[in-house]
């Protein structure tokens, strides 16, 4: 019997339908044609980003005649490292980084490691004449020209400093002795060779950003330390996370039931150590000295462990899991009557898997796609980036009228701005560009992060109309496995290619346009950070939001408008409307059991991640006396637990993934079997026997359900 009650019509019974229609035609014809162009765009892009760019400007440090330090092949190959004639001038590191600094840039083997001025080096031995010639422009008379000569012309530098290399470029040496005395190569003071003085707290201020960069390195060289001595057992760790998804799986396809409940109470177990775990650690360090500084007066540590001998952050631990822990047994008690549908959806689910078992692998080449459409974003943004040509400008000491203009430096010894401005120098400043390519850049920039989000959209899409038409077959085949047709996964492939590219690339171009807005968004909040007007900071909050939110509606939406499309094989819009009303004429079932699955599919991903991340926080932390001479010692032992930790729930989710699709074409096949059919032989259900008997219903006799 059709009902309509405003939530669209109700799927009338079709003794002819037997799963995914097989005769269909191509539908979102137009959105096809325009992905496909907007493709040959993408690469039209490529080729000329390609052609135009020049990977080497991000390798390789640029001096002042725009050559590459250290590029192999040049005369430069032995000198990879970049100096600063004064690197006073530099405000921050940002102004390196970005071959801005308004002073003359050299490329040199090593950076220099004591404090020297051109005066002394001038009377001094040869030894000191040769160590400060290595920081000069080449063919510079050192000995028959005078200091004040040569600091004229701006062929070396007045003074040495002691510098690291960081980035490939010469950075001050800074170093703070307790009670926060500031130095430069272990001096406070030293002579700025114009019979001067500088303090290295100058040196310090004029190059804050660095010290903190130097602050950053450091971190991230014991981080990466760290990563050399464990990177086998990170990959042992993740291959103990693949094999204990794929042994949860298998035991998911013979013990659904058991395993469900055994995971609800392992997830409840594992978090109530954990909670245990944090009160020991709060009490064993109590009364020790320093264990009650607060976190806020501890402040920013590079030394992360440090953070562990305080009372506060094992009582925080505490905190959270304590919520975690209470959510979960409130829920687990509010929906139990949901979750035996929901693991009798599990168990259907478990079936449908183990009779498609291609569908576990599929993963693996939505994988490989993604690869690839990240690979060519990000080479093509890196020569997008340098892209740009060499531009030089005019740098002075004294006024002049020509500072920061444009110049050449081929022609500048003999131009107007060298006559007027005898100080001045035509230096390498940016890489910039006045063409007709270099003004719409910008463009192409924009035109690749869009292309990259509906590709990868794309690809997305693809495996969900994919999967979903595999196990869309398993459902409505009313004899399982006979009636399963061959290679499922295959001819769900072959019939999204070559009937519904276009649908996948409307539903993709949709998601896509509210993700590059959510970048704009972004991209505005950072730029705003240091403004001062609250309605506009509260404004873009509320606009980041709303789009947040929509980007989740929309996904939701586009994700059962593709199972649709699978089974049916109309165009998007149809195929959204009918998911769309389908769910809201089961708006319960679809706010309670299917949430509920997807929370204890999350559980399951919890729980895998639970135990590889406990054993591993164990073996890191030398805590396991049979293996402690084993575990390797490290600044950082969090640093492999975390990745073990994202490793193995990224693990998890390729394995459960398959599982959520599954559930979620499973419910929507569920929710038309119950609109179509009856139980009568005339129209049987095709649900399994679980859900028959869980929902009352029975496949001889019709029952008026709820």
């Amino acid at each position: 019997m059709t009902k309509y009650d405003g939530k669209g019509e109700s799927r009338k019974f079709d003794p002819n339908f037997k799963g995914p229609i097989h005769n269909r035609g191509c539908t979102d014809i137009l959105c096809c044609i325009l992905f496909i162009l907007a493709l040959l765009g993408y690469f039209a892009v490529g080729i000329i980003a390609w052609s135009q760019g020049d990977p080497r400007k991000v390798i390789y440090p640029t001096d002042s005649r725009g050559q590459f330090c250290g590029q192999a092949g040049t005369p430069l190959e032995k000198k990879p490292l970049l100096f600063y004639f004064n690197i006073l001038k530099c405000a921050s590191p940002l102004v390196l980084l970005e071959f801005q600094c308004p002073t003359t840039q050299l490329c040199v083997e090593s950076c220099p490691n004591r404090h020297l001025t051109l005066i002394k080096a001038k009377v001094g031995n040869k030894d000191d004449q040769e160590y400060y010639k290595k920081y000069c422009k080449e063919g510079v008379d050192f000995t028959g020209l005078s200091p004040p000569e040569i600091l004229k012309e701006g062929l070396c530098p007045a003074m040495l400093m002691p510098s690291k290399a960081f980035t490939r470029r010469c950075l001050p040496a800074l170093a703070t002795l307790k009670g926060g005395v500031v130095v430069v190569g272990n001096e406070t003071t030293f002579d700025d060779g114009n019979s001067g003085t500088v303090n290295a707290s100058d040196v310090l201020e004029a190059s804050k950003k660095s010290n903190i960069a130097v602050e950053a390195r450091q971190v991230a060289m014991r981080i990466f330390e760290d990563y050399t001595h464990s990177w086998h057992w990170i990959l042992l760790g993740l291959v103990i996370a693949m094999v204990v998804s794929l042994i949860f799986i298998v035991l998911l396809r013979f013990l659904a039931g058991i395993m469900v409940w055994i995971m609800i109470i392992l997830v409840i177990l594992v978090i109530g150590y954990g909670i245990f775990h944090c009160y020991m650690e709060f009490a064993s360090l109590k009364g020790e000295p320093g264990a009650d500084v607060t976190i806020r007066d501890l402040g920013l540590q590079t030394d992360f462990s440090v953070y562990l001998q305080i009372r506060q952050t094992w009582l925080a631990f505490m905190i959270i899991l304590a919520i975690v822990e209470f959510i979960i047994i409130l829920l687990l008690i509010f929906l139990r009557k949901r979750i035996m549908i929901a693991i009798a959806l599990i168990k259907e689910a478990s079936r449908a898997v183990g009779h498609v078992m291609s569908s576990l692998f599929y993963p693996l080449l939505t994988f490989a796609l993604l690869a690839v459409v990240i690979a060519y974003w990000a080479i093509t943004a890196v020569f997008l980036s340098t892209s740009n040509e060499q531009v030089y400008k005019v740098f002075n000491t004294s006024v002049c009228p020509f500072s920061r203009e444009t110049c050449n430096p081929k022609t500048f010894n003999s131009s107007n701005a060298s006559l007027v401005c005898p100080d001045a120098e035509c230096l390498f400043a940016f890489y910039g560009g006045e063409t007709l390519y270099h003004k719409y850049l910008i463009l192409f920039q924009f035109y690749n992060v869009f292309l990259f989000f509906w590709c990868a959209n794309f690809v997305t899409a693809l495996g969900q109309v994919t999967l979903s038409g595999a196990f869309a077959s398993y459902y409505w085949a009313f004899k399982k496995p006979e009636d399963i047709p061959a290679y499922p996964i295959f001819s769900s492939l072959g019939r999204a290619l070559r009937y519904h590219t276009g649908s996948l690339a409307f539903g993709s171009l949709i998601l896509s346009l509210v993700q590059v807005i959510r970048v704009l968004l972004e991209y505005l909040d950072h730029k705003l950070k240091g403004a001062q007007n609250k309605f506009a900071k509260f404004l873009l909050s509320c606009l980041k939001c709303c789009f947040w939110c929509l980007e989740k509606c929309i996904k939701f939406l586009n994700r059962n408008a593709y199972i649709m499309i699978a089974i049916y094989g109309k165009n998007f819009c149809t195929a959204a409307r009918d998911a769309f009303f389908l769910l809201m004429r089961n708006i319960i079932r679809v706010a309670v059991l299917d949430k509920v699955t997807d929370f204890l599919l999350f559980l399951g991903k919890l729980l895998i991640v639970g135990i590889v991340g406990i054993f591993s926080f164990f073996f890191f932390s030398g805590r396991i006396k049979a293996v402690e001479q084993a575990a390797p010692s490290l600044n950082y032992y969090w640093v492999p637990i975390l990745t073990v930790v994202v490793g193995s729930y990224l693990i998890a989710h390729g394995f459960f993934s398959v599982y959520a699709m599954c559930v979620d074409t499973l419910f929507l096949c569920f929710l038309e079997d119950l609109e179509r059919n009856d139980g009568s032989q005339e129209r049987p259900y095709f649900m399994s026997q679980d859900l028959l008997t869980l929902l009352k219903k029975s496949n001889e006799d019709y029952k008026s359900m709820d």
